[in-house]
Parts: structure tokens; sequence; C-alpha cells
């Protein structure tokens, strides 16, 4: 863990927190720094890129790519909630953060989950329109629908975590205002809270299995119709072709959901603050890092329009 300055110099309040962070000695967390800023810098560029592109041009305004440049967008305040500080408390190794400034980057950083979970329910919905029903795509998926789909996620992005930002602001810390954790998160939050947290566990379980459990049943069942559908398919190619427009999703999918729900979905006594971090991490930088190269670097329409847009911008 990086080590808590608490002294007179660090201007340590009873209403800020200390975030533990993520190593110990001076090597890793210059390493750790290069690393971490390396990570933020492609996540930024790579996903801006993503965003641009495919706004600036009119032939991928397509729901599949409409969801593509939401995802970008999404994954660029995602990382920005929690990085920045992150680099900062490495390079200028004060851990403090305000009471409201943990408040405010739970919440933001819980408005990007959800809103993330919502699209790749979206993004799977249209996997399965495009794979098993290919002939009525434009009626059952058009780009109107797509944008509207991608609103409602922003929409209940932004307004499901705010119970959790209410509540856990009317919690007491007087056992301990030193956060496990690289980041202000909830669970963290509430094993150092001395007053009784059974309303935010509870509407934590709540809120996470509504939405959660149906973001994952709409994608689980659109990937059953799917390989349902890739199974009859004959030719091998056509298995290939068609498998091949569905697994990056598939995969961030799993990656992302199964961390979602190793952290969450569970009571605060199965806590284990070294495990979670790890298990943070993927969530919170690996997927965002993974996420332009797979759904779009390795898509070839959108290196033609990126090859065109470069052009432009030289030009």
């Amino acid at each position: 863990m990086v080590t808590v300055h608490n002294d007179a110099s660090s201007n340590f309040t009873s209403t800020d927190f200390l975030i533990e962070g993520l190593f110990d000695t001076p090597e890793l967390q210059y390493l750790g720094f290069s690393i971490f800023l390396l990570i933020y810098l492609v996540i930024i560029f790579g996903n801006a890129i993503i965003f641009l592109v495919i706004s600036w041009n009119p032939h991928l305004h397509t729901p599949m790519y409409i969801f593509l440049m939401n995802l970008s967008a999404i994954d660029i305040v995602y990382t920005s909630s929690i990085l920045p500080k992150l680099l900062n408390m490495i390079i200028t190794k004060n851990n403090t953060i305000s009471f409201w400034g943990c408040i405010y980057q739970m919440y933001f950083f819980l408005s990007m989950a959800c809103a993330e979970v919502l699209l790749l329910a979206a993004m799977a919905y249209d996997r399965y329109v495009a794979i098993c029903h290919p002939l009525h795509y434009m009626a059952l998926m058009s780009l109107r629908q797509a944008a509207g789909q991608a609103g409602i996620a922003w929409s209940i992005g932004f307004l499901d975590p705010s119970g959790h930002a209410v509540l856990i602001s009317r919690l007491s810390f007087c056992a301990s205002h030193v956060i496990d954790h690289f980041f202000c998160d909830v669970i963290p939050l509430l094993k150092i809270s001395c007053s009784d947290t059974s309303a935010v566990e509870l509407i934590n379980y709540l809120e996470g299995s509504l939405i959660l459990s149906s973001a994952f049943l709409l994608t689980l069942v659109s990937y059953i119709f799917i390989i349902s559908t890739i199974v009859k398919i004959k030719s091998a190619e056509g298995r290939r072709k068609a498998f091949s427009t569905c697994s990056s999703h598939l995969t961030c999918v799993v990656i992302f959901y199964g961390t979602i729900i190793c952290l969450y979905m569970r009571p605060t006594t199965s806590y284990t603050p070294k495990q979670d971090k790890f298990i943070a991490l993927l969530y919170t930088i690996l997927i965002p890092v993974f996420n332009p190269i797979i759904y779009s670097l390795k898509n070839q329409e959108i290196k033609i329009a990126f090859t065109k847009f470069t052009k432009k911008l030289t030009y």
C-alpha cells in the first residue's frame, strides 16, 4: 500500500479520508505511476479517437457504432473519476481526499459502471437482432432506437447511485478514516463506518439485483439465441464470421459482469481488501483499455474511417 501521511503537514482534517492505495515501496510507486499514466493516456486517446471517428463519419451512424461511441464516452468518464486522483496520490504521496470529494468519486464511478452494464446489454440485443433476424434488423434496431437505448443507459446510470451517495453521506466515520482501497468505493466506505449500514447494504442488493440481474438476463438470453443460430449455420466460414461479430463483446461481458458480481453482490463481511483491489483493477483499468482495441481497432470499417479522418486533419 502507499504510505499514508496523517501528520500536521498533510493538512488532514476530521472530514477527510485517507486512501491506502496500491504500493508499499518508492520503487513500486514510480513504476506504478509510469504504468498507470501510460494506461490512462491509452484509455483517453484510444476512446477519444473512436468517439471522434464515429461522430465524424456519417457512414458509421448505425446502431452498432452508436453503441460503441457511447461506450467510449463512458470509459473516458469512468476512468477519469479514478485514475487522475490515483496518479496524484502516487506522485505527491498525499493520500488525502475530502469527504465530499470521496462521495463524488464514488457516485461517478457507480454511475458509469451502471451505464456500462446497461449499454453492454443493449449491445448484446443488437448482436442478437443482427445474427438471428438479419432481414428485420432495420425494423427492430433503428438508429433512433439505438440512441434511445443509449440515452436510457446514461439516465439510469446517473439516477441509480444517487441513493447510495445520499445514504453514505449521512453515515458517521468515527472509528477510522482510512479507506483500504485505491479509490472511494461503496464496500470499503461501509467497512469503516460506525453507523448502521444496513440501509445502504439493502439498497445495494436491491438495485444491484434489479439492474444487474435484468441486464445480465437480457445478455444471457441474447447469447443463447445467438449461439443456437450460429450452430445451425452449415458453412464453417459462415459460423466463423457470425461468431467473430460478437466474440469481443462476449469477452468483455464475462470479465465485466464477473468482477462486478464478485465485488458487489455479497455481504461486506466477505470483503478482502487485497483480493478486491486486484479484481477492481480488472474492470476499472483493463476493460477500458481493451474496449477500443477489441471492439473497434480490429474493425475494418473503423480502420478505413480513421484513415480518412487523419487525412482530413493533415490536409
